[in-house]
């Protein structure tokens, strides 16, 4: 009214009250406008708040996933047991091939050969001399997981007992 807003003094220059405004009318509406302000501060200060703590607890659930997707990985690192020798070839028509082993399988157990008592291929070759035309039980690391094969060593048309 008249140019008044909320910092316009409601004085004269000699300190009376103006007499060109209705200092009720100008002095409720700045009251509710201070009132409504506060409460905006107030609101936006509830808002404030609850960004924070759902920011936060997405932050712990974020946190929370990568530990136990981490726990995960590291179980099933785990579970796995240590390979000692890897699979390079295996010639098709072999016992090797018709037992189901491929290449690029890591070899975890073989027969009675594992990670613990392997010394070097000689191992291998002492298990497969001696178990001619009896099923040896191998265990391998194929795409991550562990398969379990079935081999019998035996003379074939190609070289040695297993291809």
């Amino acid at each position: 009214q008249k140019g008044v807003g909320m910092n316009e003094p409601l004085v004269d220059a000699e300190g009376f009250p103006r007499d060109d405004i209705d200092l009720y009318q100008v002095r409720t509406a700045r009251h509710n406008i201070i009132c409504l302000q506060n409460d905006h501060k107030a609101l936006m200060k509830q808002v404030e708040e609850a960004l924070h703590q759902l920011h936060a607890r997405e932050k712990e659930k974020h946190a929370k996933d990568e530990a136990e997707a981490l726990a995960e990985a590291m179980s099933q690192a785990q579970s796995l047991p240590q390979a000692f020798a890897k699979v390079n070839a295996v010639t098709p028509g072999s016992p090797a091939s018709i037992s189901g082993l491929q290449v690029d399988d890591e070899i975890v157990e073989f027969g009675s050969v594992n990670v613990n008592n392997f010394q070097n291929l000689q191992n291998i070759a002492t298990v497969v001399q001696h178990s001619e035309g009896r099923p040896l039980s191998v265990t391998v690391i194929r795409s991550g997981k562990k398969v379990h094969v079935g081999l019998t060593p035996k003379r074939w048309a190609g070289k040695g007992l297993l291809g």
